[in-house]
């Protein structure tokens, strides 16, 4: 379980396919952060994307398997080498919980359709599909590349979000341009709550 807060900014040391017929990787990434007390099997947030420590190499590096389902519903299969990331590792007991729910399982790729900087913040619109727009809120949570952030606005295939200065300085957001494809994870109470209101007749 994550919050999305983004604890540092990685870089793609390599992104190397698989052997196999179906589109897999290993990921490896350098967050001398992350992996200062990380150990082998835990779970580090990759802009978004819950992935399992599988290799420490012992260098401020990690080594983690895509499995097929992931790259086909993410955006990691567009990274190249010297890409920055967003990193954060899972919350610890105990932990403060400053952004929201995130499980790190990516809902769909959505694309930056406009970005308009303010004196201080920067306004950025994103489309989404159709199918993941009913789960988001005006003033709910979404997740971003691996960043919670609060939705200003919401359409039948966009949404809006405004960038605080720390947004833009600590995270990849800051950088965005229109037309960058963008992990999202829209809000897991919403699925859950239409799950629930979908099976209300159902009986066992």
């Amino acid at each position: 379980m994550f919050t999305g807060i983004v604890e540092e900014m990685g870089t793609v040391v390599a992104l190397v396919p698989g052997d196999g017929d179906e589109a897999d990787a290993r990921l490896r990434v350098r967050g001398p952060l992350v992996t200062s007390d990380a150990s082998l099997g835990d779970s580090i947030a990759v802009s978004g994307v819950c992935l399992t420590v599988a290799e420490l190499p012992g260098d401020g590096t990690f080594v983690a398997d895509v499995m097929p389902e992931t790259m086909r519903r993410s955006a990691l299969g567009d990274l190249v080498e010297g890409d920055s990331v967003n990193l954060e590792r899972a919350l610890a007991v105990g932990g403060r919980y400053g952004g929201h729910v995130v499980q790190g399982h990516v809902d769909g790729v959505g694309v930056v359709r406009s970005r308009r900087p303010g004196p201080r913040w920067d306004d950025i619109e994103i489309a989404l599909d159709r199918s993941l727009a009913r789960y988001v809120a005006e003033k709910g949570s979404i997740t971003v590349q691996g960043v919670s952030l609060t939705v200003t606005h919401v359409g039948d295939d966009v949404f809006g979000v405004s960038l605080i200065p720390t947004t833009l300085q600590a995270t990849t957001l800051g950088s965005l341009a229109p037309g960058a494809q963008v992990n999202l994870e829209v809000d897991v109470l919403a699925k859950y709550t239409e799950r629930l209101l979908t099976t209300a007749g159902v009986t066992r």
